[in-house]
């Protein structure tokens, strides 16, 4: 089940009306045109966005777990030297490559989400620990009349093979002062597995290059007044490989988001940024 935070307000600048459209809806999609665990045609353009850094064993298992009907799959590369670029391609032969501008996952995303051409755009992992069976729950909470779909791995029904009792904490301790500082209610700060409307982009502005880009994402989307729900995940091991990401350096790196964005200029951003990509409850 959903844990359904709603757009946040904060006491810096204008106030935000969350679920109020500015502007007419120029797309519409029904929750009947979303059968099943199949993403139907008739139904929004599903476009999913993985960052790489050799993760050529990891493919073929991320790649086979991924639903059906997808609009388009992105792989964007950080010049893998496995022949992560060509795995995918021989996968997937109608994957989308797209080379990673800076080092990084977060500069990563900002390119993927760039050259996506989706009405959704879903984040996610190519070491295995992310289960891409797991898209259609994200898309059904969209197609409910959330801006932003956002992954939790300490709802009921979810967990965690991975992490290790020093990031639990941290991500606890962060997670509560991005909760006190912005008003928001998140379970899961860190984790990068998330679904959003296109819309949704102008709120996010990627603009770092680290792991603290899911820190970044979720602060901007709650400022912006976006109706946020949290979808129960299961993260589970990397399959093969070893992680880039390092838990004091990153976990300082997230610490200095979450003060400058305190810090930062609230945007004069409306709630439904995504309005012409979402349909509200009463249309399901």
């Amino acid at each position: 089940m959903a844990h359904v935070i709603t757009g946040v307000d904060d006491d810096l600048d204008t106030e935000v009306q969350p679920g109020r459209d500015t502007e007419p809806s120029r797309h519409r999609f029904r929750r009947a045109d979303f059968i099943g665990q199949h993403l139907e045609l008739a139904g929004p353009k599903v476009s999913v966005v993985i960052p790489t850094l050799n993760e050529a064993q990891n493919l073929p298992y991320v790649f086979a777990a991924l639903p059906p009907g997808l609009f388009e799959v992105i792989v964007v590369d950080g010049r893998s030297t496995d022949g992560t670029v060509e795995r995918a391609q021989q996968l997937r032969p109608d994957v989308r490559i797209v080379l990673e501008g800076r080092h990084g996952k977060g500069s990563a995303l900002a390119r993927g989400c760039a050259a996506a051409l989706g009405d959704i755009i879903v984040l996610l992992d190519a070491d295995g620990s992310a289960d891409p069976r797991e898209i259609p729950a994200f898309v059904e909470a969209l197609l409910d009349g959330a801006d932003f779909a956002k992954g939790s791995r300490n709802l009921p029904g979810a967990g965690s093979a991975d992490i290790t009792r020093i990031r639990g904490l941290g991500n606890r301790c962060l997670g509560g002062l991005v909760n006190v500082l912005f008003g928001t209610r998140y379970t899961d700060l860190c984790y990068g597995y998330n679904a959003f409307w296109r819309g949704a982009l102008e709120a996010m502005t990627i603009d770092c290059d680290g792991f603290e880009v899911e820190t970044l994402i979720n602060i901007r989307v709650a400022r912006a007044g976006l109706e946020v729900r949290e979808i129960p995940s299961f993260e589970h091991r990397r399959i093969h490989g070893v992680s880039n990401l390092n838990a004091m350096r990153d976990g300082m790196r997230v610490l200095r988001t979450i003060l400058r964005e305190r810090a930062r200029k609230k945007p004069q951003l409306a709630a439904a940024v995504a309005g012409g990509h979402r349909i509200t409850p009463e249309q399901a």
